[in-house]
């Protein structure tokens, strides 16, 4: 046995031994690339699942709940957690090739009170009454991150600094994302080359067109619109789905469910096995 072969043999028996221990498989390890598709109806699934790969919000709550930073490194708090600090990340670009600004965060901080710039990436910011659950807020899509406060609509004109900048889109119809070479989640997220979302309004269809093949996810607010479509998977369940899988889609082993869409990150989350 050649010494490439035996570095060959012991790396994937420590990576067969590591993911044992750790309960995943192979399945668990996200993949790039690939264009994954999205079928949802019309309401506001498409401008979701946009959002959540276009922009990015100041924190971010995973998919097992927990909260971490996202366009912010670290955040303090007074004993009444009425007076905030926050500091950014010093390594964001738009899709636009401009670097995030704090003044581009201070513009929508503006919304939730007194806001001033510290440094050139560190702010302070001060509630009217007290809030310690400031930080978890900031992670809705409501409070995503524009250049200059931009408008996140039209969707075709959207800039952000998500994983996935605009390369087609119209508004409660079509999306279709590409990647971001370089970006700061890369190895991280957005595991897909592209990402689409079409919206199809007949429930029906959508069924059709995901167990023909033609779409990977399927959103399905009602259950019994599934009836009779077998080797899917559901979430959070086959009783109480609101989105179909396909098989050659990966799923993290814990799915946000406090939105549906996984909590609208399904496009920087979710990879094509």
């Amino acid at each position: 046995m050649t010494r490439i072969d035996r570095r060959a043999l012991f790396a994937s028996g420590a990576a067969a031994a590591l993911l044992a221990a750790t309960g995943a498989s192979l399945a668990d390890i996200p993949k790039k690339g690939g264009t994954l598709r999205v079928a949802v109806p019309r309401d506001d699934s498409l401008e979701q699942v946009a959002r959540g790969a276009v922009f990015d919000t100041l924190t971010e709550v995973a998919p097992d709940g927990t909260l971490r930073g996202e366009l912010t490194t670290s955040w303090e708090t007074d004993f009444e957690a009425r007076l905030w600090s926050f500091q950014l990340r010093d390594d964001v670009l738009f899709h636009d090739g401009a670097p995030l600004d704090i003044q581009d965060v201070l513009v929508v901080l503006s919304e939730v009170g007194k806001v001033e710039a510290l440094s050139s990436n560190s702010l302070r910011l001060e509630l009217v009454e007290p809030n310690p659950g400031l930080p978890f807020l900031l992670a809705d899509s409501r409070f995503v991150i524009t250049r200059g406060g931009q408008s996140v609509s039209p969707l075709h004109e959207a800039n952000g600094t998500g994983c996935y900048s605009v390369e087609r889109a119209e508004d409660m119809r079509h999306f279709l994302g590409r990647r971001v070479a370089g970006h700061y989640k890369d190895n991280l997220a957005g595991w897909a080359e592209t990402i689409e979302v079409i919206v199809i309004p007949d429930a029906q269809v959508r069924a059709e067109a995901l167990r023909d093949g033609y779409v990977d996810v399927a959103a399905f607010p009602d259950p019994n619109d599934l009836r009779g479509v077998s080797g899917l998977r559901y979430f959070p369940s086959k009783a109480d789905s609101a989105l179909a899988v396909a098989p050659n889609v990966g799923v993290p082993r814990r799915v946000g469910e406090g939105r549906a869409l996984d909590d609208g990150r399904l496009a920087e989350r979710w990879w094509l096995a």
